[in-house]
């Protein structure tokens, strides 16, 4: 996936395996990537050279096996993360006991910056600088009274990625909590090493990016196949470029590190956290790193950590096809559908589309920029994560029939998060930074993904070809992986809330329950219902059994669903 680790979405698709370019919708928002339309706020779909750390996966294999296509070699056995000792080394003491100084910023938020080692096996080699912003606590009630109850501490709050900027999300989308959390916790946001205002990775320019989004991810012959190979490693070698030794050390596992430091600083003996699609991922390896403090904790939209990146794209292609059904089967009820009055009649008009998109680009009234096959696909997936982007997609595809390009490319830039000057966030580029040091890349070369393409389009007939290619970028990065996958138990930790919903396209609902199943105190709550995440989603039902546990340490019974 160019695209949620992402698992949330495949190189192209947020919040993706193996190096995914995930697209966070941002509170009406962020989703596990990019950016769209649309306010900010917990029911936002959310917006993967060094080594790790001493924390690798080891131990008994266990957890599910990860699947490869036909004639790849097999995977090595699944192992669990190991926890960390309890004790902070004395090298790292310094980082520990560093102050924060919060200053006012952003429109009556605090914004402060720290330190954290650029490598934690070996913090004298320099350090990086992360951002983190904070919306104070309002106390509510008489003689200044946290609401019901005192003040909790802070809630650490990620939207997914890798490369969601979990500031931008915190500005956008703190004073739409719940008032009684926003009055019990202070609700933080750090950007992860590498991403937003944390010494953040660039790889492409805008103009470069452009021409990177528009490259053929369905190639027909081998002149395509060289291109979309070459896109890659022009992708790859901007990142090396433009990162330096910075790119060796943007991993999960360092990231989870980081938020402990941050955890300390902010006086907390234990982590509160939300966090969403591949926000789960990182607060499950916190978790899994310590144990011991974690505490209150919302996964939403979970990752499955044991699944290799091709066992995760290919099952993440199956998550946009259960959407696709979905949108499909809701599109042959308005009289507006542009794609028939069935499923199959709506899969095939599709295809037909893409097929002609493919051969002729459609105009979009920008000259230079006309809607190629892969922005279109990209544009459908888009719509993919919210319903409430399904009308908007309907429109488009209905213009895209009369020749008109602009819709499509429209969805396919808020999915990349462009500007309309032409500039790009560094949320591509984090998102394959963090991708391709996560787990080993699928494929070694253009080869492996053509042979994985008939079980990628058996898992999803829609777009499991476009996902095969997709995989394929991280054959080229500069760096080696220093993650495997694995399973999280937190041996010891208080009960950790694993959110799913049942037809949610970039994280499948199979994830969430493989999460909960690892995790020894996980609690799985299922949301019955469309779309990437659901806290947030104005469920009265789930909302309150998560601001329940939030608020009072009240767990939701395991299994409990919510929805329609």
């Amino acid at each position: 996936m160019r695209a949620d680790r992402r698992q949330d979405a495949p190189a192209r698709v947020r919040a993706g395996f193996g190096g995914g370019v995930a697209a966070a919708v941002l509170a009406a928002g962020l989703v596990a990537g990019g950016c769209s339309a649309g306010g900010a706020g917990p029911d936002a779909a959310p917006v993967d050279g060094g080594t790790t750390g001493s924390a690798t996966p080891s131990g008994p294999a266990s957890g599910p096996a990860s699947g490869h296509a036909s004639g790849l070699a097999s995977a090595p056995p699944v192992t669990p993360l190991e926890s960390l000792p309890a004790a902070v080394p004395a090298a790292l003491a310094p980082y520990y006991a560093q102050g924060l100084a919060w200053q006012p910023c952003d429109d009556g938020y605090e914004c402060t910056t720290f330190r954290v080692p650029l490598d934690y096996d070996h913090p004298a080699d320099g350090d990086l600088t992360l951002a983190a912003v904070r919306a104070p606590a309002v106390p509510t009630g008489s003689a200044g009274s946290a609401g019901s109850g005192g003040r909790l501490g802070s809630l650490l709050l990620n939207p997914g990625g890798p490369g969601g900027s979990a500031v931008e999300y915190v500005e956008g989308a703190a004073r739409t909590y719940d008032a009684e959390l926003r009055a019990r916790y202070d609700l933080v946001g750090v950007d992860p090493r590498g991403v937003g205002r944390s010494s953040p990775v660039t790889c492409l320019s805008g103009e470069r990016m452009d021409a990177y989004t528009a490259v053929d991810i369905t190639p027909d012959d081998p002149a395509e196949v060289d291109a979309l190979v070459t896109a890659a490693k022009e992708f790859a070698e901007g990142c090396r470029q433009g990162a330096g030794a910075r790119l060796g050390h943007l991993s999960t596992v360092e990231a989870a590190r980081d938020l402990d430091v941050l955890r300390a600083l902010l006086g907390d003996e234990r982590l509160n956290y939300v966090g969403k699609s591949y926000g789960t991922f990182l607060g499950a390896t916190y978790a899994g790193l310590f144990p011991g403090r974690a505490g209150r904790m919302v996964l939403d939209g979970a990752m499955d950590p044991s699944l290799d990146s091709l066992a995760g794209n290919r099952t993440q292609a199956g998550g946009f096809e259960t959407a696709w059904t979905a949108f499909a089967k809701d599109c042959a009820g308005h009289q507006d559908c542009p794609l028939g009055r069935t499923e199959q009649q709506a899969g095939e008009q599709l295809a037909a589309l893409l097929a002609a998109i493919d051969a002729h680009p459609l105009p979009t009234g920008d000259a230079a920029r006309p809607l190629s096959e892969a922005q279109a696909t990209t544009g459908v997936i888009q719509a993919m994560y919210a319903d409430f982007l399904w009308p908007r997609l309907r429109t488009a595809l209905a213009d895209a029939r009369a020749g008109d390009g602009a819709g499509l490319l429209k969805l396919s830039d808020a999915y990349y998060g462009r500007e309309p000057d032409g500039s790009y966030p560094n949320l591509m580029f984090a998102n394959m930074a963090v991708n391709c040091l996560d787990l080993p890349a699928p494929f070694s070369g253009p080869e492996d993904a053509a042979r994985a393409v008939p079980e990628f389009e058996r898992a999803s007939p829609r777009f499991g070809r476009d996902m095969a290619w997709m995989a394929l970028t991280c054959t080229y990065w500069p760096v080696r992986a220093t993650g495997t996958p694995h399973t999280v138990r937190a041996a010891g930790a208080t009960p950790i809330v694993v959110v799913g919903t049942t037809r949610d396209p970039a994280t499948p609902y199979s994830w969430a329950q493989a999460l909960a199943g690892q995790l020894e105190s996980g609690r799985l709550l299922t949301y019955d219902g469309d779309g990437h995440t659901a806290y947030g989603r104005h469920d009265a039902c789930l909302d309150g059994a998560v601001n329940r546990y939030l608020l009072g340490g009240e767990a939701p019974e395991n299994g409990k669903r919510c929805g329609s």
